[in-house]
């Protein structure tokens, strides 16, 4: 089982898939605190559907995503709302986008359906690379983004009475997360790229004492449940994406307090 593990044939997939653990629950937190949490189905449906509109045109399926995920982001900048709606709707619009051209051709419908079940396994250099790069960015770039981000929270309208770029703030971090759950969606899969975004953020938000620790929080439940996911679904023979989302949804129990029922919400 170890060998396996270890192989070059999984080896490429693993690590990718580690780096996009450890840096989708971070910027799910950011998205949660911006109570923009819907981004990563948003942006993950937008992302799919411009990889089934590659396979169409034989464009790189990968390049094609990240594109429309950009789009997107300038699109909801021009429209200058916050919160889920504008997400709600990219929703709808990439799931139909994406479903419609996935009928045009039997190499899109193949692609559609990847991007539904998820296949970390045939992942290659690129998705990698781009994880790694992504990663990187945002060790240089959430020390700066941070504050910015918690203080227009925290303080809202302080930035803008200082006559702070408020939108270039959050332009930039809006890129970043596109382009992490758009390579995360396409690696494996819309699902567990929302659920890496959605449940650590939401079980650090209610448990951490502290933004610094509700960080900690995040990134190690979300690499802690990859992992677990990962060998789990090589020994048993299943798929990685719905294992990897069924772990995560057992996390919601931390969410409870000791000897409390759940609430009615």
């Amino acid at each position: 089982m170890m060998e396996l593990l270890f192989d070059p044939l999984f080896r490429m997939p693993f690590l990718t898939g580690l780096v996009l653990a450890a840096l989708l629950p971070v910027l799910g937190l950011y998205l949660r605190l911006r109570e923009e949490w819907l981004a990563a189905l948003g942006f993950a449906h937008v992302a799919g559907a411009g990889a089934v509109a590659g396979s169409l045109i034989s464009a790189p399926l990968l390049p094609a995503a990240l594109l429309t995920a950009l789009v997107a982001v300038g699109v909801k900048g021009l429209m200058r709302r916050a919160g889920n709606d504008v997400y709600a709707l990219l929703i709808v619009l990439g799931w139909s986008a994406m479903l419609l051209g996935a009928s045009l051709s039997h190499h899109a419908k193949l692609t559609g359906q990847a991007l539904v079940d998820g296949q970390l396994y045939f992942t290659g250099s690129d998705h990698l690379q781009l994880a790694l790069g992504l990663a990187l960015l945002a060790l240089i770039a959430l020390p700066w983004l941070s504050p910015r981000l918690l203080r227009e929270q925290v303080f809202p309208g302080h930035d803008r009475a200082n006559r702070r770029p408020v939108l270039r703030t959050v332009l930039a971090f809006e890129a970043l997360a596109a382009l992490g759950i758009a390579v995360a969606a396409t690696a494996m899969g819309v699902m567990s790229a929302f659920a890496l975004i959605f449940i650590p953020a939401w079980v650090a938000y209610r448990r951490a004492a502290g933004w610094r620790r509700a960080v900690a929080w995040s990134m190690a439940l979300g690499v802690l449940s990859y992992l677990a996911a990962f060998v789990l679904a090589m020994a048993a023979d299943l798929p990685f994406s719905p294992v990897l989302v069924a772990l995560l949804a057992l996390l919601a129990v931390l969410r409870l307090p000791a000897g409390a029922a759940p609430a009615a919400r």
